[in-house]
């Protein structure tokens, strides 16, 4: 690599390749999780349908759970050692999930995935604490556009995959992507200016807030978290069964379906960095409510299309609004919250965004099974709504400009100071 590349720009593009290999290696088993579990003896189609949503479900609900501890843990140890621990302990379950033999099996391995996981929030902590602040949301979206990028092509190759080699082989193939990552990690990432906090100058939770100096907001970015995962998973349960109602004579539903559902992948890959950008300039908070707006009215839309290709062109639309929200509400965390505890910071959004991951399929079935599948769409811009009108009453402090570097000491007592001004 050039000599004059400065060592943080090295870090952000290795750990870019780093979450790019995770989201593909994630993503693109499941497509055939299903079919992988019913060759493991599981026929019954009820069954089948229960033992899928545990097998998928369980993962996240574990890494919910686990997410602080590795987030406090970061910074205590350094966040290139939970990368380093979350790509080869994703990598080594992934591997023997190719040869169980049974259901409860890959059930069990699949929540030990969850203790392992924490590669993606771990690399924005890293990248976070690295960046100059001023570049900080276009750093941090150029970053999500890798795990985007994975995630848009896991499920492909996953499926070619599967059909060329056999399901098991994807399994071997998809920890070999995870080895990769740990090697992008262990030879190329370097953590500069890390300083390692003992164990007995770990704060708790009370006290990581109170050193916060708006704990509400904080609190209201971790429900954005999981609205904005709520709403990306709240539709996949009735996409294609929604597709086949919109063109019932297409013969390719599942194509089309997949199509369809790519699609804001696609145009959030074309806007992260763009908006990621321009909130360094205007202000991130402004970028993060005018999308969520802008997201409300696109699912309002999708409520009332007639064909499948007004649903794809609003689904393209609201990729343009997905591919901002997420590193917006990173950025923010970062902007309010100290080095010393981002990890936490992180950790904590982080169960959020797998609660959503959780709830959000679980709203879209509700909701269909009440009341018909336009009724999802509705639901869900009804949940950005009360989102949004939170968002606005909490962020007291909206920022035109990003604050000058200054010692923690001083930047502490600047934050408390306009905190008191504002309340008074």
């Amino acid at each position: 690599m050039p000599r004059s590349l400065e060592p943080w720009k090295i870090n952000l593009i290795s750990v870019w390749f780093g979450c790019f290999f995770t989201g593909l290696a994630i993503s693109q088993i499941i497509p055939f999780l299903p079919l992988y579990i019913e060759q493991l003896g599981i026929k019954d189609a009820d069954s089948l349908s229960l033992w899928s949503g545990l097998t998928f479900s369980i993962t996240f609900v574990v890494s919910a759970a686990v997410a602080p501890l590795w987030g406090s843990l970061a910074d205590r140890k350094g966040r290139k050692l939970m990368l380093l621990r979350a790509a080869f302990g994703m990598g080594l379950v992934i591997l023997l999930q190719a040869f169980v033999t049974q259901a409860w099996q890959l059930l069990l391995l699949r929540a030990l995935m969850g203790l392992t996981s924490g590669y993606i929030p771990n690399a924005m902590a890293l990248v976070a604490a690295q960046v100059p602040r001023e570049r900080s949301g276009w750093a941090l979206s150029c970053v999500s556009t890798g795990q985007i990028g994975g995630v848009i092509l896991g499920p492909l190759i996953g499926g070619l995959l599967a059909d060329w080699v056999g399901l098991r082989l994807v399994f071997i193939i998809t920890a070999v992507l995870l080895m990769i990552s740990f090697f992008v990690t262990l030879f190329l990432i370097k953590e500069t200016g890390y300083i390692p906090i003992s164990k007995k100058d770990k704060l708790n939770a009370r006290q990581v807030f109170a050193t916060l100096d708006n704990p509400k907001l904080m609190i209201c970015l971790f429900f954005t978290t999981m609205v904005i995962q709520m709403c990306n998973g709240s539709v996949n349960p009735i996409l294609t069964l929604f597709v086949r109602e919109l063109a019932p004579g297409a013969e390719n539903i599942a194509f089309l379906s997949g199509f369809i559902a790519a699609l804001p992948g696609i145009s959030a890959l074309l806007s992260a960095p763009r908006l990621g950008r321009l909130g360094d300039r205007i202000g991130t908070q402004r970028i993060l409510l005018a999308t969520m707006v802008i997201s409300l009215l696109l699912f309002i839309g999708m409520s009332f299309v007639t064909n499948a290709t007004q649903l794809g062109i609003l689904r393209f639309l609201l990729g343009f609004a997905d591919g901002a929200m997420m590193p917006a509400v990173q950025t923010l965390l970062v902007r309010h919250s100290r080095d010393n505890i981002t990890g936490r910071i992180f950790g904590y959004n982080q169960s959020f965004m797998y609660l959503g991951n959780v709830a959000g399929p679980m709203l879209g079935a509700a909701v269909s099974a009440l009341a018909g599948y336009r009724w999802v769409f509705f639901a869900t811009a009804m949940v950005v709504l009360i989102n949004v009108i939170f968002l606005r009453r909490f962020y007291r402090r909206p920022k035109t400009h990003l604050p000058q570097p200054v010692d923690e000491t001083s930047e502490h007592s600047a934050s408390v100071a306009e905190s008191a001004k504002t309340r008074g």
